[in-house]
């Protein structure tokens, strides 16, 4: 990739984390005050993101999808105008809870296609391995807490449906208080796996260089991210309660226990 068409790629990850902001706000507390500026940051971003696709491809006289980085640059593009599209049309906000974040961490990834030698040291890797790990951690326990506050709110519905329910109803809050404990927990979690993203992301170039993102573990953690994403969207986006929600949630743990096995090991990048 072109050292100026990486430099407009990061650009455009830098005004798409606007949308980022935008989500992660709406999911913690659920307003959408930023959307304007996130809405013009995500289309200023397009464009440089644009610029750096053209630009790619006019330097190589071919179509810029030869390696993992290129074609996730141009799938991000994509998805970034087609929303824009899609919005102009119907000039729904909904899907922007889902659209900003994923376009952003693609964006990112793909901006990640050169080494960051310059800033390369042993001291810096730790920094952002540890910052990995502690935004991890902090995100599965959020997780527990909304896959066990769901589980809980489906057991305290269908116990209001029975005539003579347990003693261990009446231990259990209510069903509001649970809801918004799912609520709270769930944007909490996706602030800090976001962050663990981030982090693990650039932890892993200026580890492994270009081929980062070749580490299953890796792969796992996006993966988890995603279920997080998902979860995200169909809460706020979609309105899911009870039921579908604790089904996600359960879902998400049982992706991020396989997350932490596969990371149980990263002590050894620290010695």
């Amino acid at each position: 990739m072109a050292v100026t068409s990486t430099i407009w790629l990061r650009v455009a990850a830098l005004l798409y984390s606007l949308g980022l902001l935008h989500a992660v706000l709406t999911v913690v507390r659920r307003r959408e005050r930023l959307f304007r500026v996130a809405m013009a940051g995500f289309s200023f971003g397009s464009v440089f993101h644009l610029v750096s696709i053209v630009e790619q491809g006019w330097a190589d006289g071919r179509c810029p999808v030869n390696n993992f980085f290129e074609t996730m640059s141009l799938c991000a593009w994509i998805l970034s105008a087609a929303f824009l599209i899609v919005y102009a049309r119907y000039k729904t906000e909904s899907l922007s809870v889902f659209i900003f974040p994923l376009v952003f961490v693609m964006t990112m990834v793909a901006s990640l296609s050169k080494p960051w030698t310059d800033l390369d040291s042993p001291a810096i890797r730790s920094a952002w391995l540890i910052s990995h790990i502690v935004f991890a951690l902090l995100g599965y326990a959020a997780l527990v807490v909304t896959a066990v506050a769901a589980i809980a709110y489906l057991f305290q519905e269908r116990e209001l449906k029975r005539k003579k329910p347990h003693g261990f109803y009446y231990r259990l809050p209510a069903l509001g208080t649970l809801d918004d404990l799912v609520a709270r927990s769930l944007g909490a979690g996706f602030v800090f796996i976001t962050g663990g993203i981030v982090a693990g992301s650039i932890w892993g170039v200026l580890d492994s260089g270009t081929n980062w993102y070749v580490d299953p573990r890796i792969g796992i953690a996006f993966l988890t991210w995603a279920f997080y994403l998902a979860m995200v969207f169909f809460r706020v986006a979609a309105g899911w309660r009870g039921r579908k929600t604790a089904i996600l949630s359960i879902a998400a743990l049982v992706c991020s226990a396989v997350t932490w096995y596969a990371h149980s090991r990263l002590q050894d990048f620290l010695q």
